[in-house]
């Protein structure tokens, strides 16, 4: 008996020699004189047992089956692999119709000496940065490099945002490396959904700047890169991290996503980039529901698009291209025709816009007029090579040069102290 017990068998003993009341009994007890009156009649039955509780040492009607028990372990160590014990337990109930709550699956876990995968050190004081109070005020920008297929494709590269007031992520991209075109789809996916945001923050990658620093006077406006020129046209601010840490919202969501997602991209037997990119969508919206927080102001601060803005004039790769007098203009190894103009008139010499859209069509603006291109007839060079390839099925054409990089200990690579270029160092992301 414990010792709540034994005061209340003291006190009913007490009272059955006549030597308090019911009433004095039941104020002692902390209990009302009709519960007294109850423990009475057990004690007088059944002596001092009467008073200890029915169900004690009966086994919980509500507890695991030993078989359930089992299942929970088979499945862990085979089909689910290595997870955290939240994700772990969101997934049985989602997929298995298993209900256990995190702790009793902690529980089981332990006992059989499953360790959670991830170790966390003891974190260093820091102070927090607060949200900021809107959603689309500020966006985080990074790519993450990870083999996310686990060996069934090839390492891909993910690329994406994440809102700082809320948390969610409004779009993401899989790509093979973290380029520009990745972070020009992400942020036309955003705008279309939900608009143009206040600013944009990211490390030093090689899309946001160009990678030459130096090359103008201190207090000169800097070249721009092709998403530079995106931002400033839009009239987003960007914003440059000085550290990996300094955007640790979305190196955390890099963290989470190496967790999770990589499993459920092995549970829906994802094996290639198509795949993935069709997988990230409805992940994105679970994702999302899970783990935004709400902002302090209800109110979005996504801006609209302004009337007249044409997005797909924007969030494409623009060059300036003089066109030739044969009227065709040379793009990165290819060579386009262009129409005449109204009335046969020609644009020889004149300087044209050419736009790449990421669906990889190619436009051409002179001013505002649209030309339509077409890929120019071959030129002599070419026809003899290919009519020299069809009359020798064997003739292999040689491979195309690269030209020579310098090694990195070459001296036309070596930074003088009085450089501009040195101190410099690029920020790096730990799971980019």
């Amino acid at each position: 008996m414990t010792a709540k017990e034994q005061h209340r068998a003291w006190i009913l003993a007490r009272i059955l020699k006549g030597e308090t009341s019911m009433a004095e009994g039941a104020a002692r007890l902390g209990l009302s004189v009709r519960q007294l009156w109850r423990l009475r009649v057990a004690f007088e039955r059944d002596g001092p047992a009467g008073l200890v509780h029915g169900n004690r040492g009966r086994a919980s009607s509500g507890r695991i089956t030993t078989d359930l028990r089992a299942r929970i372990i088979e499945l862990r160590r085979t089909r689910y692999g290595e997870l955290n014990d939240t994700h772990f337990c969101e997934l049985l109930t989602e997929r298995e119709a298993i209900t256990i709550s995190r702790e009793s699956l902690r529980a089981i876990l332990r006992a059989e000496g499953i360790a959670s995968p991830r170790r966390r050190r003891r974190s260093e004081h820091r102070s927090r940065r607060p949200r900021l109070a809107a959603e689309g005020l500020l966006l985080q920008l990074d790519g993450s490099r990870h083999d996310w297929l686990e060996g069934r494709g090839p390492v891909l590269t993910l690329v994406g945002a994440i809102d700082d007031a809320t948390g969610k992520v409004p779009a993401a991209v899989f790509r093979l490396a973290e380029d520009t075109a990745a972070y020009l789809e992400v942020l036309a996916t955003t705008v279309r959904r939900h608009g143009i945001p206040g600013a944009v923050y990211h490390d030093r990658h090689g899309s946001f700047a160009p990678t030459t620093p130096g090359l103008l006077e201190p207090g000169a406006e800097g070249p721009l890169s092709q998403l530079g020129r995106a931002l400033v046209e839009l009239g987003i601010d960007s914003i440059v991290a000085g550290s990996a840490q300094a955007k640790g919202r979305i190196e955390r969501l890099w963290g989470t996503f190496q967790d999770r997602l990589v499993v459920e991209l092995r549970l829906a037997g994802i094996a290639d980039l198509a795949a993935a990119n069709a997988f990230l969508p409805g992940f994105l919206e679970r994702f999302n529901a899970r783990f935004s927080v709400p902002a302090t102001d209800p109110l979005p601060a996504w801006r609209p698009v302004p009337d007249g803005l044409r997005l797909e004039r924007i969030l494409v790769f623009k060059y300036r291209c003089k066109v030739a007098r044969d009227h065709t203009v040379h793009l990165a190894g290819r060579v386009l025709q262009l129409p005449s103009g109204r009335g046969g008139r020609g644009y020889a010499g004149r300087v044209v816009e050419v736009h790449v859209r990421l669906d990889g069509s190619i436009l051409a603006f002179d001013g505002e007029r649209e030309l339509v291109v077409t890929p120019a007839p071959h030129d002599p060079v070419q026809l003899r090579a290919e009519q020299r390839l069809r009359s020798d099925p064997g003739l292999v054409p040689a491979p195309a040069s690269l030209p020579w990089l310098p090694p990195p200990e070459h001296p036309w690579r070596r930074v003088r102290r009085d450089s501009k270029l040195y101190g410099q160092r690029l920020t790096d992301s730990p799971g980019s």
